[in-house]
C-alpha cells in the first residue's frame, strides 16, 4: 500500500462530467489498495472569472480581499468533488487551507508556506475517508486567508506530500507529461518519460507552464517523486526525479522552451559608478518584480547602458519605477520593448559538452535571428530574440539538438 497525493488542475474539473471522471480515477487508486489525499484547483476558468469581476469594480484591489475572493474557486471544487465521491458511496471530506491548517506568512497573493500540520489529514485517512483539500490557499498568523500565487495548487500538493511523507505526488491535468518542446509549435517534439528536478526547475523558470516552479523546488528539497499525467486518459506520463535516477542524463539537451512573458528595459547612458545597478533595481525588488537577464555594456567616457528583462505583465509597473530613478542617477533616458521572447535550451549535458552554445548561436544566425541578450547556467542556455522569430527558433534548435531521438549525444560527436 502506498500513500499518494493526487492533484487535479482546473481543466480536469471544468464540468460535472469532468468531476465524475476525476472521481473514478481516485476510486481506482483507492481500490488498488492505496491511501489517497486529493488536492484541487479551481474549476477551469473560474479564477479568471473572479479576477475579471474584481477588475470591473476597480483596477486596484486590496490584496487581503483578493485572496478572500480567489480562494473560493478551490473551495467550490473541493466540495463538489467530495459530493461526487459520496454519491459513489466513497467517503470523502473537503478541507479548506485554514482547516488543516496550512499556515503561511502575511504576504497576500504570494504567500509562502510556514507550517503544515498533518494530524487532521492522518485522522481522516485512518477513518477510511478521502480528504479533498482546496489547493492554492492557506491562513496567515493573523487568521486571514492567503493564497500562494497562480499555479499554487501544485505547491499545496507537493507540500502535503512532503509533510505526509507520501510515496509520490501525482499532478493530473490536460497534458500527459513533459515534451522536448511544445508539440503545438514543434510537431516532432518527443515525450519524455523521465526528467530531473534540476531540468524541470529550469524549464519552469524559463516559461514551461506544466508546473509552478515553487512546487518543483519543494519536491527536490524533500525528495518527493512527481508524476505528471493526463486526467483524460492514456498511458503516457513523465516522472520528475533525482538526477542520479534520470535515464535522460546521457542526453545533452532535454528540451527547448519558449517564453512569451518577457519585456526588456534599457537605461541609456548611465554614469558608470558604484551603486548604480542597486539604485536602478532596488525599487523593483521592493515591488516584488522579478528581474531576469541583466547586461551592462562596457564603459565609454564614464557612461554605460544598463539593460534587463522583467515579466511582460510587470512592464508598466517596472517602467514607472525606473522612470523615477532616471533623474536621480543622471541617466539620459529609458527605452522599453515588449516585442521579445526568450528561447532556452535545457539539459544536464550542457555543462559537460563543449560547443553547445556556439552551435546554438550559429544556428540562430543562419536563420537571420539576432540575439539581443544571453543568459546561462550549468544546465541552461537562454537568448532573448524578436518575438516574430520565436516559433522558428524552437523548431530549428529542436532539429539541431536531435531531440526527436532518445539520446541526442550523437548530434555532438
Amino acid at each position: 500500500m502506498a500513500l499518494i497525493v493526487q492533484k487535479f488542475g482546473g481543466s480536469s474539473l471544468a464540468t460535472a462530467e469532468h468531476l465524475r471522471r476525476v472521481a473514478h480515477i481516485i476510486a481506482r487508486t483507492r481500490n488498488n489498495g492505496h491511501s489517497v489525499v486529493v488536492v484541487v484547483s479551481a474549476m477551469g476558468g473560474e479564477t479568471d472569472r473572479l479576477l475579471n469581476l474584481a477588475a470591473e469594480i476597480t483596477a486596484v484591489q486590496p490584496p487581503r480581499e483578493l485572496d478572500a475572493l480567489l480562494s473560493t474557486g478551490e473551495q467550490v471544487s473541493a466540495a463538489l468533488l467530495a459530493i461526487t465521491l459520496e454519491s459513489m458511496k466513497i467517503p470523502a471530506r473537503s478541507y479548506l487551507g485554514l482547516q488543516l491548517p496550512l499556515r503561511t506568512d502575511y504576504n497576500h497573493t504570494r504567500a509562502r508556506i510556514v507550517e503544515l500540520p498533518t494530524e487532521q489529514l492522518q485522522e481522516t485517512l485512518t477513518r477510511g475517508i478521502i480528504p479533498i483539500v482546496a489547493g492554492f490557499q492557506g491562513v496567515s498568523p493573523g487568521g486571514d486567508i492567503t493564497t500562494l500565487g497562480r499555479g499554487g495548487s501544485d505547491t499545496s500538493a507537493v507540500a502535503l506530500a512532503a509533510a505526509l511523507r507520501a510515496d509520490r505526488c501525482e499532478i493530473h491535468s490536460d497534458v500527459d507529461g513533459v515534451y522536448t518542446a511544445d508539440p503545438a509549435i514543434c510537431p516532432r517534439a518527443r515525450h519524455l518519460r523521465r526528467i530531473s528536478y534540476g531540468e524541470m526547475l529550469e524549464m519552469a523558470d524559463m516559461g514551461a507552464k506544466i508546473l509552478q516552479i515553487r512546487s518543483v523546488e519543494l519536491a527536490r528539497k524533500f525528495k518527493v517523486p512527481l508524476l505528471i499525467k493526463s486526467s483524460f486518459g492514456g498511458d503516457r506520463c513523465t516522472w520528475i526525479v533525482e538526477e542520479e535516477e534520470n535515464e535522460m542524463e546521457s542526453a545533452v539537451i532535454s528540451g527547448i522552451i519558449l517564453s512569451h512573458n518577457e519585456a526588456k528595459l534599457s537605461v541609456i547612458r548611465v554614469p558608470d559608478r558604484p551603486g548604480i545597478a542597486y539604485q536602478i533595481l532596488s525599487p523593483l525588488a521592493e515591488a516584488d518584480i522579478n528581474v531576469d537577464m541583466i547586461i551592462q555594456n562596457a564603459s565609454i567616457d564614464g557612461h554605460t547602458d544598463f539593460t534587463f528583462t522583467v515579466p511582460k505583465s510587470e512592464l508598466t509597473k517596472a517602467r514607472e519605477l525606473v522612470e523615477e530613478v532616471i533623474p536621480k542617477i543622471d541617466a539620459r533616458e529609458l527605452s522599453t520593448d515588449d516585442g521579445i521572447v526568450k528561447i532556452s535550451a535545457v539539459g544536464l549535458g550542457i555543462k559537460n559538452c563543449p560547443g553547445v552554445a556556439a552551435r546554438m548561436f550559429q544556428t540562430l544566425a543562419d536563420e537571420g535571428i539576432n540575439i539581443q541578450m544571453i543568459s546561462t547556467s550549468d544546465i541552461r542556455l537562454s537568448c532573448v530574440i524578436e518575438a516574430k522569430y520565436g516559433e522558428l527558433a524552437v523548431r530549428v534548435l529542436h532539429d539541431l539538438f536531435g531531440l526527436e531521438k532518445n539520446n541526442n549525444l550523437d548530434s555532438f560527436r
